[in-house]
């Protein structure tokens, strides 16, 4: 039993020596190559359970946790070797957790698997895994072509911070006009069409595998920032180069880490971890090993999570709607993009576990958030989400007021506008109630 755990497990006892050439292609490479099952659907869930469980150290159920900052080599020339390049990870050979971790290394090879990539690197944030993918892929006088509708922290990253320091500029399109995405592009100078899969706070769906087909005709590689619809949409699949993710959101499901990755090709993973040119290696996003532990426990029950998500902002938005009100969810019938979303979804985790509220004004909003969250319980008024609790903001004056009203108002984020990330704490019908009572309480 103790051999074949020690076989299994991915963080061996012993150093292994430079001479030894015996090849094992399980351990500490980045990621698997593509095989047939890559290359067909995979239910993601089924994806994450086909990677290698990794076992303690000492045969524990759960993986050690590799928290050194620095490692040891058994014979001296091999450090030369390894900032060489000659020797790494895939050989069990580490330098520095700034550069690889096993721990962080296993929670990428995670991550790989669940958006069907070659590679994954985890980060410290979801914002230093966007910013390090935009460096890395551009250079100084490059071009970016981006979604109007996005997360206020990436519309600040591409509008103001990569044009000041690095001469990396962005033409805002509206995703939805392809003629207009089209005639953004520019060949040999746009590198990175950018858009989010499901909008942040909009909920417009993006048409990954026709966006891909403009951009690739074209030379342009594809960065999908998937954060809202983990295990719904598969960007990779439907043709993405690059996944980013914020796992501070659902991944995390705790409301307590922050954290993101960058799931895409291997060359890339590897050119951003480079020594002399790698964005991840030299401005130094790392994540820590045991935060990476911790993700790593909570990935395996992703899959349920999202599905009571989005049964309930489903349940929620019909019924919001059936009493008169405008609500936004790709999930509805009524929804621009609602169609294009089904032919994408992964089927039966649902359409996604935040919806919108359009209240009019930013004065109404905020009404119906206090009652919601100091009369009636239903939930709390707190910028993220993917938390058990419901969370609720008002997108305009929190997590997009780094855009100004122009910006707003042509990504269609109205003052009076509630992002809702729907949560599953208690019973379906007592936070239903706690809704309704909240909503009758506003006339």
């Amino acid at each position: 039993m103790a051999d074949k755990l020690q076989q299994n497990a991915i963080v061996s006892n012993q150093k292994r020596s430079a001479s030894d050439e015996h090849d094992h292609p399980d351990d500490f490479t980045l990621a698997k190559k593509p095989t047939k099952h890559h290359l067909i659907w995979e239910d993601p869930a089924a994806a994450l359970a086909n990677v290698r469980h990794e076992f303690g150290e000492h045969g524990g159920v759960n993986m050690s946790i590799e928290a050194s900052a620095a490692f040891t080599v058994m014979e001296p020339e091999i450090l030369s070797r390894m900032f060489a390049g000659e020797l790494g990870p895939d050989r069990d050979f580490f330098i520095y957790s700034r550069h690889f971790n096993p721990t962080v290394l296993n929670l990428g090879r995670l991550m790989a698997a669940l958006e069907g990539t070659e590679a994954a690197y985890c980060t410290s944030s979801g914002m230093s895994a966007i910013a390090s993918v935009m460096l890395q892929l551009c250079s100084s006088g490059d071009h970016v072509v981006a979604s109007r509708s996005l997360y206020g922290g990436t519309h600040a990253l591409l509008t103001h911070f990569l044009p000041r320091t690095s001469n990396i500029t962005t033409s805002f399109v509206d995703i939805r006009d392809f003629d207009m995405v089209n005639e953004a592009i520019v060949e040999g100078k746009t590198k990175v069409l950018y858009f989010e899969s499901i909008s942040n706070p909009t909920l417009t769906v993006s048409n990954i595998p026709e966006l891909c087909r403009i951009a690739h005709d074209k030379g342009v590689t594809v960065v999908v920032d998937n954060t809202f619809a983990p295990m719904v949409l598969s960007p990779a699949r439907l043709g993405a180069d690059v996944v980013v993710h914020s796992i501070s959101k659902y991944i995390s499901g705790g409301a307590d880490v922050i954290a993101g990755a960058v799931c895409g090709p291997a060359s890339l993973v590897n050119s951003m971890m480079d020594l002399r040119q790698g964005a991840l290696m030299l401005l130094g996003p790392t994540m820590n090993a045991k935060v990476a532990f911790e993700l790593s426990e909570r990935l395996p029950h992703l899959g349920l999570r999202m599905k009571e998500h989005c049964n309930r902002a489903l349940i929620f938005a019909t019924r919001m709607t059936n009493l008169g009100l405008k609500v936004i969810y790709p999930g509805l019938e009524n929804h621009p993009d609602n169609a294009i979303l089904k032919s994408m979804a992964n089927k039966d985790y649902g359409y996604g576990g935040i919806l919108c509220l359009d209240m009019g004004t930013e004065e109404r909003a905020n009404s119906l958030m206090n009652v919601l969250q100091n009369c009636t319980q239903f939930g709390f008024m707190a910028v993220s989400l993917g938390y058990y609790e419901t969370l609720m903001s008002c997108s305009g004056s929190s997590t997009s007021s780094e855009m100004n009203n122009q910006e707003k108002e042509l990504a269609g984020i109205s003052p009076g506008l509630i992002r809702m990330s729907v949560g599953y704490n208690g019973t379906l019908e007592q936070k239903w109630s706690q809704l309704e009572k909240a909503l009758s309480e506003m006339h």
